[in-house]
């Protein structure tokens, strides 16, 4: 195997932080075309900040006497959780309109293909790049991010995750050939999985804080299981071609879903894993699959195939969607793969949209938005979307508080938070 150069830590002067700043000429995706100004109707203008996607038939009530009443009700035992629920989410999805993109960083010389929030610090972020950069971003300090350089060209992070036990810490799986835990320094602690052939990489990988374990996939379909001390617990085939996404259910930790570009989601349950027909349950889909994740509260699946397709599922009936969203988020070679996202507290979808002229809904000069869906019915309730920054956005995460979005676009990193009232 050819030897790589480790990587190296270093306060880098190449990363540029502004706010709402223009488009990079670095940025490999066209803008789209500026739209045209119409009146109501699918010919709609966007404008800067969040559009209410001409969903004339979404009444959003008001913020305050609304949740005061739903609050009061639910205090006398009037009204149940899932009203005062529901009520919190519309006026949160209202609130979003008040979005904007607050900060714009462009700190790599490849394309963003990974991000995760820091589980303790709602304003610090880490992002990973083709060429093996990762970068670790407090945007609420004027100081320059922490900025891990990679191996370039062929050093590809595919997954990326925090170490809830030390924060200091993250889990990365790249196409260097290898899964590993390793800190912000540039110190790499433990290899879990290495692959010593230029031909197989790891591709995807969760950890589970509470059952100590990690778990990993390659492009040709296998998945290994190992505890956090390196030790492995089994390593199988669990799919034709190559495993896009693994994760562990955060509310049952040994319900594990695969994603694969073989057209299959399936849901194993670890502590019966013998073989490769093991499965629980296989979820046919029409495309390739990019992911597979699990709710906060662990009862829905959501999934995003590689062309026009997100489906939920749910545990009371694993092998079959209760909804279906047409959205077009097309795959091709050179971006990083739209993967659609729960919010961390409410039943909301964000995904990002790449316009396709097949799909059945596309408009003339329609925006590249960031789409928020409601996880019940499937309704678009609200669009991101800032001329100045019109490229691609293929990956989106909510803080965990979930007021904060941060969203990958080509070689970007996008902060989209409430924009302040004036004085």
């Amino acid at each position: 195997m050819i030897p790589r150069k480790r990587p190296e830590t270093q306060k880098t002067p190449k990363v540029v932080v502004r706010p709402g700043s223009r488009r990079s000429p670095l940025e490999p995706e066209p803008a789209a075309k500026k739209p045209r100004t119409r009146g109501p109707g699918p010919g709609r203008r966007y404008d800067s900040g969040c559009v209410q996607a001409g969903l004339a038939s979404l009444q959003v009530p008001k913020v305050g006497s609304n949740i005061v009443r739903v609050l009061h009700q639910h205090k006398l035992g009037v009204a149940a959780w899932p009203s005062l629920q529901q009520g919190l989410q519309q006026s949160f999805v209202h609130s979003l309109t008040a979005y904007r993109i607050s900060q714009k960083a462009s700190p790599f010389d490849r394309r963003a293909t990974a991000l995760a929030w820091h589980p303790a610090h709602p304003s610090t972020l880490a992002v990973a790049s083709k060429g093996g950069d990762i970068m670790l971003w407090n945007f609420g300090v004027k100081d320059k991010p922490t900025f891990i350089k990679g191996i370039g060209a062929g050093g590809s992070i595919m997954g990326l995750k925090f170490n809830l036990l030390n924060s200091n810490q993250f889990y990365a799986c790249s196409m260097e050939g290898t899964t590993r835990l390793q800190d912000f320094r540039g110190n790499t602690i433990r290899v879990f999985a290495r692959t010593d052939c230029c031909n197989i990489w790891f591709c995807s990988l969760d950890v589970s804080a509470s059952s100590r374990v990690l778990v990993t996939g390659d492009n040709v379909g296998h998945v290994i299981l190992l505890n956090t001390d390196g030790k492995e617990l089994w390593n199988l085939r669990m799919h034709k071609k190559k495993a896009t996404h693994v994760a562990l259910n955060p509310c049952c930790d040994w319900l594990l879903a695969t994603a694969s570009v073989d057209q299959t989601v399936k849901l194993w349950d670890l502590r019966q894993v013998k073989g490769k027909d093991s499965f629980l349950y296989s979820l046919p889909h029409s495309q390739p699959v990019n992911s597979a994740c699990f709710s906060p509260d662990g009862a829905r699946l959501l999934t995003t195939d590689q062309r026009n397709e997100i489906r939920v599922y749910s545990a009371s009936q694993w092998d079959s969607p209760v909804s279906l969203i047409p959205h077009p988020h097309r795959h091709f070679q050179h971006l990083t793969p739209i993967k659609a996202a729960w919010h961390p507290r409410y039943n909301l979808i964000v995904v990002g949209r790449y316009p396709d002229p097949n799909f059945k809904s596309c408009i003339p000069y329609e925006s590249r938005t960031v789409d928020i869906f409601d996880g019940n019915s499937g309704k678009l309730l609200c669009q991101l979307y800032d001329p100045e920054s019109s490229g691609i956005v293929s990956l989106n995460e909510f803080n965990p508080m979930g007021d904060t979005l941060a969203s990958a676009m080509g070689y970007h990193v996008l902060i989209w938070s409430k924009e302040k009232a004036g004085p």
